[in-house]
């Protein structure tokens, strides 16, 4: 039942009393770095923009940043009357990146918005600039990590976390493999989450793995789309330590209830971690927007508020509390998008300074993991490509 205005007195609630992670932890927005507890209730994985046009193409020269606000603006001054406080933008670069636009809809609205560096190598590398075929990962890692401490494209405005993809339900590619190192460099360097596209099992176990050879740990890596996997590997994902991230969450009432992609399927997911004991690694999103670079006034546009139109209502119905409500949606996306480095140890490249970064205090532990499943490849009900 569309209930998301009655939700709306228990946002408020929530946003009184949730408490900080840790009073010196930060994130980095598109203004600059803030307290984590400022982030309140955060949509984790949404898009404003994408073109689709490849690597080759793209550029700011394809839109007009003043058409795209203008058609974006009321989608978020929907979302702040849900009482949402934070947007973590997902599109990379060479797909339509633009922390411009970002930036003036931060201030017209008051939301903070998160971008991120990296590349995307899913759709079989479409938008993978070509350079990167040929620097290592040290050196595409560098490009990455200049973002970060000097500003995107000249600007003093800088990413927040590292979005990288890989191909679906395949092992690593040797460029993958070292998209993945390259994010690992770039996390020992800044500090800043790896979220990674991942579409099935196979794919986010060889990464969790590298990952630990590298010297990190798991709980710098968001499985984006992990809804793609079995909960089997998503329970084994989460016993390593990785963010379980279940987006692309929309009400489509073609399908029947506790059919995969329903509202009444991701409730089912997410009790199902809950009761393992990994409330507190979950994020969930819509993975929606947005305006498509060359359609005209950017094509369908999909909205944020599903979430607490339909999703929210059906895992109060199935027993949720305010306070799960207020983990899933307000301290864990802060945790998630801390700048802070999580290390695993000594790997080929690991060893650095583990306080090294934007907050103080020891890295977390990592959680003890098991050996890894069977693999699943099923496909989920992602929306492709990001």
């Amino acid at each position: 039942m569309k209930n998301g205005i009655l939700l709306f007195p228990l946002i408020t609630l929530l946003l009184a009393c949730c408490h900080s992670p840790g009073d010196d932890a930060v994130v980095m927005t598109v203004n600059g770095t803030i307290l984590s507890s400022e982030m309140g209730v955060t949509l984790s994985h949404e898009h404003v923009m994408v073109d689709w046009i490849g690597a080759d193409s793209t550029g700011y020269h394809r839109w007009d940043r003043t058409e795209v606000v203008e058609r974006v603006l009321p989608y978020f001054q929907e979302i702040t009357g849900h009482g949402v406080q934070a947007f973590i933008d997902f599109t990379p670069a060479y797909l339509g990146r633009d922390p411009f636009i970002l930036q003036e809809l931060s201030q017209r609205t008051g939301l903070q918005i998160i971008t991120n560096t990296g590349y995307y190598g899913a759709v079989e590398n479409r938008f993978i600039p070509e350079y990167a075929y040929e620097e290592s990962a040290e050196q595409l890692a560098n490009r990455w990590i200049d973002e970060f401490e000097n500003g995107i494209d000249g600007s003093e405005l800088r990413p927040g976390f590292i979005k990288i993809s890989v191909a679906s339900n395949k092992p690593l590619s040797e460029l993958h493999g070292k998209i993945v190192e390259a994010a690992a460099i770039a996390h020992l360097e800044t500090g800043m989450t790896i979220a990674s596209h991942t579409i099935g099992g196979r794919p986010a176990v060889e990464q969790v793995e590298l990952l630990k050879s590298l010297g990190i740990s798991p709980e710098a890596w968001i499985w984006t789309h992990a809804q793609s996997g079995s909960l089997e590997t998503n329970l084994w994902a989460a016993r390593e330590g990785a963010w379980i991230s279940l987006d692309n969450v929309h009400h489509n009432p073609q399908l029947t209830a506790g059919e995969k992609g329903s509202i009444e399927w991701y409730a089912e997911r997410i009790t199902e971690l809950k009761q393992a004991g990994h409330i507190e690694q979950i994020l969930i999103s819509h993975d929606a927007g947005w305006y498509s670079v060359g359609e005209p006034n950017g094509g369908d546009f999909r909205g944020y508020t599903d979430l607490f139109d339909y999703l929210i209502p059906e895992l109060l119905n199935n027993g949720f509390t305010g306070e799960d409500v207020e983990q899933l949606f307000i301290k864990n996306p802060q945790r998630a998008f801390e700048i802070r480095l999580r290390t695993a140890g000594k790997g080929e490249i690991g060893g650095h300074d583990r306080d090294r970064g934007w907050r103080s205090g020891s890295s977390l532990e990592p959680i003890p993991g098991n050996d890894s499943p069977d693999i699943s490849t099923s496909s989920g009900m992602h929306r492709d490509p990001f």
